[in-house]
């Protein structure tokens, strides 16, 4: 949990990885067919192209104001788990610091049952911090799977038109295409499309 930045961010690409499979793994009905589309530089003039098309997963995660807000929310979240955490220990200390006061006046029986409760309540902290814990990676879960569904969603109905067979991802640790003509990019596509998409969701 203290790297919730680098989980979200290998959460889409999970979630971007698993839409390719799943829009692409048993398509036979797509026509195999060029599409065309203007080259960079050539003023105008339409060449037959690959159906090939590429996301950069990164930009996604940058400009997709659901998927920062919800990146935000669950860092606020993090957050506040170990704020807490923090405080309860602190409490813990200070019962320590008081208890420490009384000096010589501590017999053996006191000593030993003061440590137990204290061991007690320790395990019951940690306990709640990983239970919290536990919800955060579920919501996390949660947030993966629903943004599967959306980007599956958005890419059925923007691939109608465009009849692309193969809908590539690029990004940080994914980036295995040595060579990238931008005019195949089509994220600005997807952000824009997703961003107006989820705008009307409630």
């Amino acid at each position: 949990m203290k790297n919730l930045s680098l989980v979200l961010n290998i959460v889409l690409l999970a979630a971007v990885a698993f839409l390719y499979y799943h829009v692409f793994g048993g398509k036979s009905s797509v026509k195999n067919t060029p599409v065309k589309t203007a080259a960079a530089g050539d003023n105008g003039v339409v060449a037959n192209r690959a159906p090939i098309a590429y996301v950069e997963l990164d930009s996604l995660n940058e400009k997709i104001t659901y998927i920062k807000d919800k990146r935000k929310a669950l860092e606020g979240e993090q957050k506040e788990i170990e704020r807490q955490w923090q405080v309860d220990m602190k409490g813990l200390e200070n019962q320590r610091d008081n208890f420490l006061k009384r000096g010589a006046s501590i017999t053996q029986e006191e000593a030993e049952k003061f440590q137990g409760q204290l061991y007690q309540q320790q395990q019951q902290i940690e306990a709640k911090k990983q239970s919290a814990g536990q919800r955060l990676s579920q919501q996390s879960y949660e947030f993966m799977d629903d943004i599967q569904k959306k980007l599956k969603e958005f890419l059925n109905d923007y691939n109608k038109e465009k009849n692309y067979m193969y809908i590539l991802t690029s990004g940080t640790g994914l980036d295995y295409m040595v060579y990238k003509d931008s005019t195949l990019n089509i994220t600005s596509d997807v952000i824009k499309g997703m961003n107006e998409k989820l705008s009307k969701k409630p």
